[in-house]
Parts: C-alpha cells; structure tokens; sequence
C-alpha cells in the first residue's frame, strides 16, 4: 500500500499497532500527517484528515463540494510533491517547489485573495517556484503565451507571441509560423499581402 492514494491520503510507510490492526503513517495533500488504519483507507472510511471540513473561510463542505481555492491548492502541491502525479514531470520533476509559507492553505488564501472567474494560477517565471512574488490569477490566453514552448517573434522593434502578432495583424499563427519554416523574414511573416501570402 506504500505510495498508494486513498482520497487526499497518501501512504507513506507502515505504522505500529499496539491493537495489531494494519495502520499506515498517511500525509494527506494539506501536508498533515497522521497514522490511519488500513481498513479505514481500503474501505474509504477515511479520505482525508478532516481538512475538507475545516473553515478557513473557504474550505469545503464535504468531499464532492471542494471550494475551488482549496482545489487549486491541493493540485499545485501534488504537481510538485507526488512522483505519481501525471504532470510530475513537468514540475517537482524538474525541481518546482511549493514555498514553505503556502504549506498552509490560510496563507495561500492571504497571499492570493479570490479567484477572478476565468482565470487560474500561473508563475510568472516559469523556472520558478509556487510563491507569493511568483504566481498570479491568469487567463488560459495568458497561461499559453507563458508557457516554456511558446514562440516568440520580433518584428518592427517589438517582441510578441506569434498569437500576439496573429490578432494584431489579421492573419491565423498558422499562417504566420508556416511563412517563418519557409524562412521568410519576421516582417515578411506579418505581412498582409506578398509572394507568400
């Protein structure tokens, strides 16, 4: 069971027992750490260490109703804490960090306030860790022209992405990135009209 995840828990070793019932030393995602009984886990008695109900002002009302905050936060700290995590890879796995003040969802909730609707969080550097100086509320726009894959084009003295450039001069980034694979200069990529368009 080591490493397995039952609800928020995850399994970290084997736990003494004065009973001889299994138990297991669980951390759950909020970063609690208790021992929990195997049969608790396997039939989900326990989900969690009872964080979900706690307040915080925000936190949730029962499993299936998370407050979308304490969702955000628990997601940011498995992309970087759970090898087991899909996206692992792309943040512990390349050394993203949680900083140790937002260990506690209060403080999160104070460094960032409410959510604006249709955005999601984002590090600004994103090389950097989850912190207060790092992270902002973005729109998925935002998010993509941020992300490590994006292509940048100067072009009359101005840097942008090429979907930037492809609502500022009316063209599809399509069109836009086949005209630079055929080597077409920046400018000429943005013109409206030519040999290439």
């Amino acid at each position: 069971m080591i490493g397995e995840k039952f609800g928020l828990w995850t399994v970290l070793s084997k736990a003494a027992s004065r009973s001889g019932a299994a138990v297991f030393n669980c951390r759950c995602d909020c970063g609690t750490e208790r021992p929990v009984l195997s049969d608790s886990l396997e039939k989900g008695k326990s989900r969690s260490c009872g964080c979900l109900q706690k307040t915080h002002g925000h936190a949730s009302r029962g499993l299936g109703q998370k407050h979308h905050l304490y969702v955000t936060w628990c997601q940011m700290r498995q992309r970087c804490t759970n090898e087991k995590s899909q996206v692992f890879r792309h943040y512990g796995g390349r050394g993203i960090k949680v900083c140790d003040r937002w260990n506690d969802f209060a403080n999160f909730i104070a460094d960032m306030g409410e959510r604006p609707p249709g955005t999601s969080i984002d590090r600004i550097d994103n090389d950097g860790n989850y912190e207060p100086t790092n992270c902002r509320w973005a729109t998925a726009k935002e998010q993509i022209d941020n992300r490590r894959c994006t292509v940048w084009l100067t072009a009359f003295g101005e840097t942008r992405t090429i979907t930037q450039w492809s609502e500022r001069v009316g063209l599809t980034a399509h069109c836009i990135r086949g005209r630079i694979k055929a080597g077409r200069t920046a400018e000429q990529a943005l013109a409206q009209s030519g040999p290439s368009a």
